[in-house]
């Protein structure tokens, strides 16, 4: 079933944006533990002195790291990276046709009017171009969409949002735009940030409970929800904030252990009237049952339950059956065949059973238990003759399953919940069938594509954008570089590590630590002059000899990224 849990801490999965599982810089942590003075009795020259060497340590904390911190951050926020997204991105989905697949809404590229009713050109793309070519954008998660085609690169976003995954025909290079957009894809208010029939706003941060898709059995156009997620109160013509008034039990102690059971109860709470979470697979919306009305029946039957109605849910009337998902012409069918499975056991027992206790026992002779020789070929004859016959009469057909169904149902609007393995229960006579057709999750479970994963750049040969740690992807690029230009980069490879290492090594040997200033420093001399890159040697030597450069105390800036 396609569920969407909610937590009271922001989700690690969720339809809004990607901030909390997608890395989209990969960043080194600067800050540290503040170190403060203590407050023990010393003279006031001396705290003077320890707040002063505390302040100096801690920002030096701050904007120093070694080499080692650096690579072994760096590892594992790569490593983070991949675990939250563990397939590849270097391919676009868009030359594969219709798919059902996880699509995104950017909403930088594409932002919806403020206004619902106005007009919007909605658009969605694909898992590998929401990374790769919208990776720092505002983007919704919209999980699975059937037979839809990827929007990147197409006209139904600004010709400025380049699908850079796929090669553009005319100039053969990447970086696609302003092609035509595929005519069969199908949009709802999804696509705006917009879920469930109350149209609410989806924010990760607060939204709590659990919301479900419907298998969409129509479009928007046709009266249907497109694949909606609906909130369970809203199915049954409740208020997004009934549990509001729903008696919460105090806890004696008051703290913070009461608040969070309280709030996980609010989270675990089901409406009246609506199904318990465990009691079904797949949802049908009311709206979708609306649109396709010929499937109204098959509520209550097998492998459905009873209808759960749009004001009020699940009716509860004297007359239910303990279990909702059978009906109760089959309960009646079931109690009969149960009741001649009974006598007929019986009977058979009685045939197995010897004489009871005080009857003679009779001895059967031969004669009485075979017919006569004379006899027997004409019983083998009879016998034949009648297997014969029985294989020559034509079995009797079974009756259509929709001949079986309720002839009459609710006017009322209601929704559909199914069981696993529901679609072997529709009927697909010549009569049926037809409306079969056009919803192929009705005829069986679907496939959803999911990219390959990601190999994390090990014999990755071109190796995708964004696998592997920095230093794969750089070797990998190095290795399908033409060959003048890898030996040209290896070169000043060489020359800047020749260079770096003659800045560092009055840094190793007074064991000072580099900070961001310094490298600052270092590189923006590089850019300069020789006589600049040795000032800033000396520099670095005449500092790390007493710590003090002429000004008071260390004053290392913390790093601002650049």
């Amino acid at each position: 079933m396609s569920r969407l849990n909610h937590v009271a801490s922001f989700p690690t999965h969720h339809l809004d944006t990607r901030d909390s599982w997608l890395f989209r810089k990969l960043q080194i942590p600067t800050a540290r533990t503040q170190i403060k003075p203590t407050t023990m009795e010393v003279p006031h020259s001396a705290v003077a002195q320890l707040t002063e060497d505390a302040r100096s340590e801690s920002m030096g904390s701050q904007s120093s790291q070694t080499a080692k911190e650096f690579i072994e951050t760096q590892l594992q926020l790569e490593a983070d990276a991949r675990e939250a997204l563990p397939y590849a991105f270097d391919s676009c989905t868009h030359d594969l046709g219709p798919l059902r697949q996880v699509l995104f809404a950017c909403l930088t590229c594409n932002p919806p009017p403020v206004d619902s009713n106005e007009p919007y050109t909605a658009a969605g793309v694909c898992y590998s171009c929401s990374i790769a070519c919208h990776g720092e954008h505002t983007l919704v998660e919209l999980f699975n969409k059937r037979n839809f085609v990827c929007d990147c690169g197409t006209t139904r976003l600004p010709s400025s949002s380049c699908c850079t995954l796929r090669e553009d025909p005319v100039i053969g290079k990447k970086g696609v735009h302003s092609q035509k957009a595929a005519a069969t894809n199908a949009y709802n208010h999804n696509f705006r940030n917009q879920f469930c029939g109350c149209g609410e706003q989806y924010d990760a941060s607060s939204e709590k409970g659990t919301m479900y898709q419907c298998l969409g059995l129509g479009t928007v156009e046709t009266g249907g929800c497109g694949e909606d997620w609906w909130h369970p109160e809203c199915l049954i013509g409740l208020s997004r904030d009934w549990n509001k008034a729903t008696p919460k039990a105090s806890g004696l102690g008051g703290g913070d252990a009461t608040n969070d059971t309280q709030v996980e109860e609010e989270e675990d709470l089901v409406p009246p009237g609506f199904p318990a979470e465990d009691d079904f697979d797949h949802l049908i919306c009311f709206k979708c049952i609306d649109s396709n009305p010929w499937i109204k029946p098959y509520a209550g039957t097998t492998g459905f339950l009873p209808p759960v109605f749009r004001e009020g849910g699940i009716k509860t009337t004297s007359n239910v059956i303990e279990d909702l998902s059978v009906p109760v012409t089959q309960h009646k069918e079931m109690e009969l065949e149960d009741q001649k499975k009974t006598e007929q056991s019986k009977k058979r027992k009685a045939d197995n059973e010897g004489p009871s206790e005080g009857e003679p026992v009779t001895k059967r002779t031969k004669e009485a238990e075979e017919p006569p020789v004379e006899e027997q070929p004409l019983q083998i004859m009879e016998e034949e003759e009648s297997t014969k016959e029985e294989k020559d009469t034509p079995t009797k057909p079974s009756a259509p399953k929709h001949t079986e169904l309720p002839k009459s149902t609710s006017m009322e609007s209601f929704s559909l919940f199914a069981l696993d393995g529901f679609h072997d229960q529709l009927c697909r006579c010549t009569e049926c069938f037809p409306k079969l057709v056009p919803h192929p999750q009705l005829r069986e479970e679907e496939d959803t594509y999911e990219p390959p994963m990601s190999e994390d750049g090990q014999a990755n040969g071109a190796a995708s954008v964004g696998t592997g740690s920095i230093y794969d992807r750089g070797e990998a690029a190095l290795n399908n570089m033409d060959r003048v230009r890898a030996i040209e980069g290896a070169m000043a490879y060489n020359h800047l590590r020749d260079k770096l290492k003659v800045f560092l090594q009055p840094f190793a040997e007074s064991g000072q630590a580099v900070s961001a200033e310094d490298i600052k420093g270092y590189f923006e001399a590089l850019r300069g002059d020789e006589q600049g890159i040795k000032d800033a040697a000396h520099h670095a030597s005449t500092a790390g000899g007493d710590g003090n450069d002429g000004t008071n105390g260390d004053k290392r800036h913390e790093q601002d990224g650049s």
